[in-house]
């Protein structure tokens, strides 16, 4: 019998907890599960959950994050479609996930329905799951951006998403409301809406950028837009807490290559909201839209803190916002504090050459 290493072992006990967890929040629902059951079902000790999560909320996420991640992907969208058909396609995948009337006490509605309330529980969720928001707003509206080149619009899919989160709360609380259906058309038309959306030139809030060199060695991470493992060269590399999560937006504005760091000073049960977050817009997403041939944005989590380490970022926090520009596999320039992510890619400093 092959003897497992202290990483393998680990890996294989989390894996056990999440899928015991699976089954305890699906049979009682969040409110109702007991850590000492959820153990039981692991064939572990209550202290071997403990070391894998700091918490019956934290694992919750993680369960709901790694379902989200693993759901089979979507069939290829249609070709060529309008922006209105990529925003009904969008809502359409959206509301088909919901649980119908009869489906109420099922084991996965009793799954996902204490998600929003545990958010809202205190300020510590509330706040990231604020700009989680915004982040998922930002990715909907490039998304609709790329077939209405010119007009930015994030708040279209602002609204969007405030109808199709109002509708997920509505199947919860009043189920066999509405005709969820309905939802699709108002949601196409809200691109005819003219909804203001001007984008500044300039942050109303920034900090200058500084000229650095050092090198750029950063580490693997998966991105979460695609699943793919990923190693960022060139381009800017925005650190950003949870509480800052939107802000890689001033970079990608400039047209720059981005990859968006996302980083807190509780990973154990944030990180795993953030990747929820991402991970179910993405499930509707690709379903509406096929991605870019290149894309030039990547979102990482980096719960350990090495990528952020490799951005010269040594401590981080919730309201953490740096952001490094890269050229020839070199750091070239720094920025921290609000507006950094646009510092850093338009502020030029000394550039450096391949040989310089």
């Amino acid at each position: 019998m092959v003897r497992l290493s202290r990483a393998q072992t680990q890996e294989r006990n989390r894996a056990k907890v999440l899928a015991a967890a699976r089954d305890e929040f699906a049979s009682r629902g969040f409110r109702e599960a007991k850590i000492d059951v959820i153990a039981e079902r692991a064939e572990l000790t209550r202290g071997a959950v403990y070391s894998n999560f700091p918490g019956k909320r934290a694992l919750y996420f993680a369960v709901l994050a790694d379902l989200a991640e693993h759901a089979p992907r979507p069939a290829t969208p249609p070709p060529d479609p309008t922006a209105a058909d990529v925003l009904a396609a969008f809502a359409r995948a959206w509301i088909a996930r919901l649980p119908l009337a009869t489906d109420s006490d099922s084991g996965e509605a009793r799954l996902v329905r204490d998600l929003l309330p545990e958010i809202l529980a205190d300020e510590h969720t509330r706040r990231p799951f604020a700009q989680l928001m915004r982040v998922e707003a930002i990715l909907l509206g490039l998304a609709l951006e790329r077939l209405r080149p010119g007009r930015r619009l994030v708040r279209v899919a602002e609204a969007a998403l405030t109808t199709l989160h109002g509708a997920s709360q509505l199947a919860a609380a009043a189920p066999g409301f509405g005709e969820p259906f309905h939802l699709v058309t108002a949601c196409a038309a809200l691109l005819d809406l003219g909804l203001a959306d001007d984008w500044p030139a300039t942050p109303p809030i920034t900090t200058q950028a500084r000229p650095a060199d050092q090198p750029w060695q950063p580490p693997a991470a998966t991105d979460l837009l695609t699943g793919q493992t990923v190693r960022p060269g060139d381009g800017v590399v925005t650190v950003l807490g949870l509480h800052r999560a939107a802000a890689f937006e001033e970079a990608v504005r400039t047209g720059a290559d981005v990859t968006a760091v996302l980083v807190t000073s509780d990973p154990g049960e944030l990180l795993p909201l953030a990747r929820l977050a991402i991970a179910d817009l993405r499930s509707c997403l690709d379903q509406a839209i096929a991605p870019p041939p290149r894309s030039r944005l990547r979102i990482v989590c980096d719960a350990g803190g090495d990528f952020a380490a490799a951005a010269g970022v040594t401590a981080v926090s919730d309201a953490t916002e740096t952001a490094v520009r890269v050229e020839n596999g070199r750091i070239v320039a720094r920025a921290e504090g609000f507006g950094a992510c646009h510092a850093a890619t338009v502020d030029s400093g000394p550039s450096r050459s391949s040989g310089g």
